[in-house]
């Protein structure tokens, strides 16, 4: 198979730990924080854009999130991504997996007929690694999670290595699918100021929810997503130290159970 289109699926994450929850929301505060394209995405981005280079094709980054979110279409677009979408609604705020899948179906959908959608294993601000899976369940498609290596492409098909952590199992997956990619799948590039020079003036495909086949509100965002945040709270840390001087076999014993105390072994 030659010409594929695909389409990249990014988020703009927060490029630090030390971010604000709301109270009443359980949702992160992201303006004003540091961000960053999730670095997961950059191996997706590479994949597909390895992919058009063999097989010939075009390559789409789609995203979700405020208009500050545009930065990482911008660097995707440096990376080799052909084009670039954004869907943006205030009502799309505080979505968990299921409503953010069920979203990016109605934005993909918008994009016309796809071959492939690749999305990185999993985002640094939820780690649920559950989104790319979801949006093929809504979008109907077969998908495969976990994949470390892309074999080939023909009759029809990916071959692609999935990580089943005991063993690295091959399929043949049918066009069109959705596949998630761990970090083994291949080196990214560095983003190309040659690229950012061209793609400067790039227009950006702009989707808000009016734009979607299903526009209610409802749906999506906080009221449209089945679980809730009960609490987020950082990690307790301490600079206390302890000296032990003294054999080594009584050391050894102190450092074991302070260790075991600490539930480390």
């Amino acid at each position: 198979m030659t010409n594929m289109d695909m389409i990249v699926c990014i988020k703009q994450v927060p490029g630090t730990t030390k971010v604000d929850i709301d109270e009443k929301t359980g949702v992160l505060k992201r303006e004003g924080v540091e961000t960053k394209l999730n670095p997961y995405d950059l191996y997706a981005i590479e994949t597909a854009v390895r992919l058009r280079e063999t097989y010939g094709g075009k390559v789409t980054a789609l995203t979700m999130g405020p208009l500050q979110s545009e930065e990482v279409l911008r660097e995707a677009l440096m990376m080799g991504a052909d084009d670039c979408a954004l869907l943006s609604d205030k009502a799309l705020a505080g979505a968990d997996v299921l409503s953010t899948g069920y979203a990016l179906s109605g934005a993909v959908r918008n994009l016309g007929a796809f071959d492939l959608i690749i999305c990185g294993k999993q985002t640094t601000d939820g780690d649920t690694a559950q989104v790319g899976a979801e949006l093929a369940e809504f979008l109907d498609i077969p998908h495969v999670t976990n994949v470390t290596g892309i074999i080939h492409v023909a009759d029809g098909c990916i071959r692609v290595e999935m990580d089943m952590t005991e063993y690295v199992q091959a399929l043949d997956v049918p066009f069109p699918c959705l596949i998630t990619v761990e970090k083994d799948v291949c080196m990214p590039r560095l983003p190309s100021y040659r690229k950012k020079l061209e793609s400067a003036g790039k227009e950006i495909k702009r989707f808000s929810l009016l734009d979607l086949a299903d526009p209610d509100p409802a749906h999506y965002g906080i009221d449209g997503s089945p679980t809730r945040v009960v609490r987020v709270f950082p990690p307790e840390s301490t600079t206390e130290k302890v000296l032990v001087d003294g054999p080594g076999d009584e050391i050894a014993d102190v450092l074991y159970n302070k260790l075991k105390e600490q539930k480390f072994i």
